[in-house]
């Protein structure tokens, strides 16, 4: 069981492509991973980045696909329009099924993105996968529409979700999940106050893609995410550094 991530490289591990391998191995899945850029951060700032060249990352995508056969992948930060384009060539040309993390600006605060990165997810990447998974701030940016409660939240799922199936995640509304494959569903969860959260919606996005390639369906898969996801949180000591590796998989 094989998953590939292609994210960004965050020092401290709290979060991007050694989040991914983290929770992939946590869950039984090995972790293969493409670097789309180096980053200076913790859990508190973001003070660099430095963007790999679309052709290397390319390359990188083309040497783990000879040597592994992976069906399921996910995405972390892209970090620009470039990028996107030519993962998504990747991504059709091995009929990669791909969850994208839409990862545009970091929990402290700093900017993970160049302009335009929304648009180009939405015209290159979305239709090509089969799941998205933005917090309220990246819902609010791909779909538009100002959330303040639920009820926007489903606006918002319903417009990303003419581009492929979306989970707004909960994190900034009460813990709630807001799913839509064509009709709405919502998990109920719970809000957790706590300090471990770097480098959750990694964690989550990761989760739900080990669990599809364990042959869970899409529905399970996020159910199950969202609580590996909150045990972590409550055993982290660093972010989502996934201290919990007893999770019933």
């Amino acid at each position: 069981m094989i998953a590939i991530s292609i994210a960004g490289y965050d020092p401290s591990a709290g979060a991007g492509i050694l989040n991914d391998i983290k929770t992939f191995s946590a869950l039984g899945v090995y972790g293969t991973g493409v670097i789309t850029a180096l980053t200076a951060q913790n859990a508190k700032r973001v003070s660099g980045i430095y963007p790999i060249s679309p052709e290397f990352i390319e390359e990188q995508i083309d040497l783990v696909m000879e040597d592994a056969d992976i069906i399921f992948g996910k995405t972390g930060m892209l970090y620009s329009p470039d990028i996107i384009r030519s993962l998504a060539k990747k991504v059709k040309e091995y009929q990669l099924k791909m969850v994208v993390d839409p990862v545009m600006v970091a929990g402290s605060g700093g900017k993970l993105s160049r302009q335009g990165l929304a648009d180009s997810l939405k015209k290159y990447l979305l239709k090509k996968s089969i799941l998205v998974t933005p917090n309220i701030p990246e819902a609010e940016i791909l779909s538009g529409t100002p959330i303040k409660n639920k009820d926007d939240a489903i606006k918002a799922a319903r417009k990303i979700g003419k581009y492929c199936d979306v989970v707004v995640t909960g994190g900034h509304l009460e813990g709630n999940n807001i799913f839509f494959n064509g009709k709405v569903e919502i998990f109920q969860g719970e809000l957790i106050e706590s300090n471990n959260t770097h480098g959750s919606g990694c964690s989550f996005s990761a989760a739900v893609t080990a669990y599809l390639v364990k042959g869970f369906d899409l529905e399970k898969a996020l159910k199950q995410a969202d609580s590996f996801v909150k045990e972590s949180i409550r055993q982290g000591q660093y972010g989502t550094l996934n201290q919990f590796w007893n999770h019933e998989i």
